[in-house]
């Protein structure tokens, strides 16, 4: 391991929900260059201290050889992801599995033979708990067993706790609850497919209705509380080697929150009205089209900006069901006694990444 001074984050994923939100944060702090990577472009702001490659993770051969051309790497954020078609399905497929362990690995070996990585955090989610499968713990803590059930997340950090060791680096686990941001074409990122609906039903002279099933509480996390976390991470000696939840630090339930969404929407809420966003938002690409182009909207193609995020809202939203999803609820205490204390008014967020997202025109103003 080298000692020197200098800290380059490379951040593997650098056009999604998380990747671009630590791409944004760590590109503004005094000491740090990026290099992001993603198949498409993320935001840069100061391209003088990011450097992006557009580079394909399963492509080994590719990876090994963009690599050998960066400076030295001393810290990774691995947010990359590869989903299914059928987002849902996809979270249960072994082939999905044995890609995002190809991905990893594919980015890490060539890293790891530079000998300059000093640390690298890793994404994880509540289906470590086993959410989307059965009801879990309430709270659901990091120090419980591993529940037992096939899932990539216990491949990629299986790998990456034996490789880390073999070369002396630390790692960090993170596992967010539902992960909210400014981007499109994500797999999961409800405020895109939550801001189209609104925008449809709009155009449609239809009230912004609930579309979901019964209440239930879950929690949030706004993506640039979870950039922090990792900027944290990269560093801190409490943070090396272990594994932390991470949510907003309040609860929610989205029926009491819906007006606040709609009126950062600039829509009038309605009655619930139980509809699948996956069957209903791809049925109007064309109004989309026509309201996009209208409104001079940077993207126009409606699957391009949803990506699987309107999947992931039938997921979310529990629609179709008869009785409220069981709770899953995360334990932050961990992560609170390691010296990382922020947190994020679930309301304030969404009226945050709302407005964000109209500020870059991905949305319509009201």
């Amino acid at each position: 391991m080298t000692g020197r001074a200098a800290r380059r984050v490379l951040i593997a994923g650098a056009s999604g929900v998380v990747g671009q939100a630590a791409l944004t944060r760590f590109e503004c702090l005094k000491g740090w260059k990026a290099v992001a990577i993603s198949r498409r472009g993320p935001r840069i702001g100061d391209a003088d201290r990011v450097r992006h490659l557009s580079l394909d993770l399963m492509d080994e051969a590719a990876c090994r050889q963009a690599l050998a051309g960066l400076p030295e790497v001393t810290h990774l954020v691995y947010a990359a992801l590869q989903e299914g078609p059928n987002l849902i399905e996809g979270w249960r497929a072994r082939e999905q599995m044995t890609a995002n362990l190809a991905m990893l690995r594919n980015l890490v070996e060539p890293l790891a033979a530079r000998d300059s990585l000093c640390h690298v955090s890793l994404l994880q989610g509540t289906k470590a708990y086993g959410v989307h499968l059965r009801p879990i713990a309430v709270p659901a803590r990091e120090r419980s067993p591993r529940d037992p059930h096939d899932n990539f997340y216990w491949l990629q950090e299986d790998y990456l706790r034996e490789r880390c060791a073999g070369y002396g680096a630390a790692m960090t686990v993170f596992r967010p609850q539902v992960v909210f941001g400014d981007v499109v074409g994500a797999a999961m990122n409800l405020i895109a497919a939550i801001g189209a609906y609104a925008a449809i039903r709009k155009e449609e002279g239809l009230p912004f209705s609930y579309p979901g099933g019964p209440p239930y509480v879950l929690e949030a996390v706004d993506a640039r509380l979870l950039a922090r976390a990792l900027v944290w991470a990269a560093e801190a000696p409490a943070a090396r080697d272990q594994t932390f939840n991470v949510t907003n630090g309040d609860v929610f339930v989205w029926q009491n929150v819906w007006p606040v969404i709609a009126e950062a929407l600039g829509v009038e809420p309605g009655p619930d009205e139980p509809t699948s966003l996956a069957a209903y938002l791809p049925q109007r690409a064309e109004l989309w089209r026509k309201l996009a182009r209208r409104r001079a909207l940077r993207c126009d193609d409606l699957e391009r900006l949803l990506g699987r995020s309107h999947q992931y809202a039938d997921f979310c939203f529990a629609t179709g069901a008869r009785r409220p999803p069981s709770p899953a609820l995360l334990s932050t205490i961990k992560l609170r006694q390691a010296g990382f204390g922020d947190c994020v008014d679930t309301e304030v967020m969404f009226r945050d990444l709302i407005a964000s997202m109209q500020d870059l025109r991905f949305l319509p103003r009201p």
